[in-house]
């Protein structure tokens, strides 16, 4: 893999890659959810609605369906690194249906900051004067349509775990805004800082898409 001489992320990739290769793959699976296969060596893993194989312990990464035309945990490091520490610190727990924003979630407030301007501004100004192209987005990657706002989509990101954006439209005299909700069982999924990571990630292959 590639980096930029001033990446951030090779350092991080190397040592969640390192932990990775020296993990228990059927313990992972136990706790995750994520079935595994003996013989092949490698897990399944849905993300954002497509289905990957993750090689176990070299961590090579292929799309099974070819249906969306960008694959975020192919191009992305920043989303091979999510995977990495959710298969290696994350829970599998059921959702109860209730959804919080981002700033309700454990850490949200000392991390409120810098996911607004992250995540939700750049939602908000990505898309929100472009509510048909969030749409066709939204319906390729299989989300669901919902009431909300001018227009919202439910998304699952991984099994279990539910991401829902609410776009409001701009006008000559308010400017567009937007929402994101989490599901209620994330905590036990990723950290405070691995939610806005989750918001730079979706975000980022929406706009790719």
């Amino acid at each position: 893999m590639e980096y930029a001489k001033d990446s951030k992320e090779r350092v991080p990739f190397e040592h969640y890659l390192a932990l990775f290769r020296q993990a228990n793959p059927v313990d992972i699976s136990n706790r995750t959810n994520v079935p595994y296969d003996r013989e092949r060596q490698c897990f399944t893993i849905r993300f954002m609605n497509t289905p990957y194989k993750v090689t176990w312990p070299d961590y090579q990464i292929t799309h099974l369906e070819e249906t969306v035309g960008y694959y975020p945990l192919e191009d992305m490091v920043a989303a091979k690194i999510l995977i990495l520490r959710y298969l290696l610190e994350g829970c599998y727990a059921p959702a109860s249906g209730k959804l919080f924003t981002y700033r309700e979630m454990p850490w949200g407030e000392v991390y409120f900051r810098q996911f607004q301007g992250r995540c939700i501004m750049r939602l908000a100004f990505g898309f929100g004067n472009k509510l048909q192209k969030f749409q066709e987005v939204m319906e390729k990657l299989g989300a669901v349509r919902l009431t909300d706002g001018d227009c919202s989509y439910e998304l699952e990101l991984l099994e279990g775990l539910f991401l829902r954006f609410i776009l409001w439209e701009g006008d000559e005299e308010f400017p567009p805004s937007s929402q994101i909700l989490f599901s209620d069982n994330f905590p036990l999924a990723f950290a405070g800082e691995d939610m806005a990571v989750v918001g730079d990630i979706t975000i980022g292959t929406f706009k790719k898409l």
